[in-house]
């Protein structure tokens, strides 16, 4: 329960939960955005 209240109350705390959730949204659009890519059909070129 201390870790918690340190993460929510401090500023180190709070820098580490946004780049926590940063990192953890830009890998769900990066993992759905090239999930999607590779399902394209190719350009006839």
């Amino acid at each position: 329960m201390e870790l918690f209240k340190e993460l929510f109350s401090s500023a180190e705390g709070l820098l580490s939960l946004g780049v926590i959730l940063f990192m953890i949204f830009m890998g769900t659009y990066l993992a759905r955005m090239f999930i999607k890519k590779m399902n394209q059909k190719p350009d006839a070129d």
